[in-house]
């Protein structure tokens, strides 16, 4: 006899009164999802029923021949067999498919071993999957000698408007911009440094606010630029937008990637021009002062933000969002400090002619303390607690002393 290669077999069964052919054999029939593994042997060949299988769905492995049941309700009977010569002996209705006949393994992954073996497979790789994609993407950037490259600022050319432009760069297009990243990516899962980033953006948003309606224009009432109203728009734009948002459409839209990319370019376009004499950065005390309020007013705001976060959840050892505020700030602070280095060198001749070079390095250096908090665990303890400390309130100080020393400059700058 020559040997022909196990086929797998899916019986649908369907009544009939006809037999199946004379080399069956009767086996008590299974109820559903019982698996039954005893093998049945006819008087041709041998076939061998694997796992799952019930009343109505059952797979075989066959050496290659048509293989047919019979269900018997009376005696609760389902009778196997082969038929080679008579296809008509097959019971009418039953319907045999082959699934993935020719190979040994063709019914290997309906074995309950296999399943499991997939299972643990997939559950390591998830739970290595997220640790270490989370450890590989996570970076808080906070370098504090960070810089625009040389090329990026040309003579006459704006160093906190380079500084701007390139902070947004580092965060988008060299560390990864992950505060859009949805849950299937491992850094979805991560939220100091999508807090982190963000800041960032805010702070450039807001100086970008001031160099379009004040720095930008001669004396604040002439045509606003161009390119400053696009890196405006593009870098208010939310930083959460994925390609897709269901929230608003089915359809994709635009990245948050892809609108801060626009930001970039606006902002080293009108530094570009400015270095080549076509566009304006008014080097005017009152625009200096309009600043300096503006990034004030907004290091207030995120002040008040963290007097609310503690007034409300001091000392809750489960507040899980105290560590998104500490970053949020932080980012701002990070920002803040790289852009006033930047316009201190922009109005240097102001600053030294006011007498403000001692409080202007002040308010830097208190920002730069805001900035460079690096808790391993961010904490909103107890305002007198023993234990656990309160890192907001620590933030929140050198953000006050900050905020006061900004508000001194404005004043001066006023007179």
């Amino acid at each position: 006899m020559c040997f022909v290669p196990p086929v797998a077999f899916r019986i649908e069964f369907a009544r009939a009164t006809t037999p199946c052919g004379s080399t069956g054999i009767e086996v008590p029939a299974c109820s559903r999802y019982r698996q039954t593994r005893a093998v049945y042997t006819t008087a041709l060949h041998k076939v061998t029923p694997i796992a799952p299988k019930c009343l109505d769905h059952l797979s075989y492995i066959s050496n290659g021949y048509r293989v047919a049941a019979r269900l018997d309700p009376a005696r609760d009977l389902v009778t196997i067999g082969t038929d080679t010569a008579n296809q008509g002996a097959i019971m009418a209705g039953s319907k045999v498919f082959t699934e993935g006949g020719g190979g040994r393994f063709s019914g290997l992954w309906r074995r309950r071993w296999v399943w499991q073996t997939l299972g643990i497979i997939i559950a390591a790789i998830l739970l290595l999957y997220y640790p270490i994609g989370m450890l590989i993407a996570h970076k808080v950037d906070d370098d504090l000698s960070f810089a625009p490259a040389t090329s990026m600022v040309p003579p006459g050319a704006s160093r906190a408007v380079a500084v701007a432009a390139a902070l947004v760069d580092r965060e988008v297009n060299v560390n990864g911009w992950v505060a859009n990243d949805p849950f299937f990516f491992p850094s979805g899962a991560l939220d100091n440094m999508p807090n982190f980033q963000q800041g960032i953006v805010d702070a450039v948003a807001t100086f970008a606010i001031e160099l379009r309606d004040q720095i930008g224009r001669v004396r604040g009432s002439g045509e606003v630029d161009k390119d400053l109203a696009e890196a405006l728009s593009t870098l208010q734009y939310s930083g959460t937008k994925w390609v897709f948002d269901l929230s608003t459409s089915i359809l994709p839209t635009a990245t948050s990637e892809a609108q801060y990319r626009a930001g970039i370019r606006a902002l080293n376009a009108y530094n570009a021009n400015v270095a080549a004499g076509k566009a304006v950065f008014d080097r005017r005390a009152d625009n200096l002062q309009a600043a300096i309020s503006r990034i004030a007013l907004d290091v207030g705001s995120i002040s008040a933000a963290l007097d609310k976060q503690i007034r409300d959840e001091s000392g809750n050892i489960f507040d899980f969002t105290c560590d998104d505020l500490f970053y949020r700030v932080k980012g701002e602070a990070y920002g803040y400090f790289l852009i006033m280095k930047g316009l201190r060198q922009d109005f240097d001749q102001i600053i030294t002619e006011r007498g403000l070079a001692p409080l202007w390095d002040e308010a830097i250096a208190s920002l730069e303390e805001t900035a460079m908090f690096h808790p391993i665990m961010v904490w909103n303890g107890q305002l007198d607690g023993q234990f656990l400390p309160n890192h907001l309130v620590a933030q929140g100080f050198f953000l006050l002393r900050a905020r006061t020393q900004l508000r001194e400059i404005a004043a001066i700058l006023d007179k």
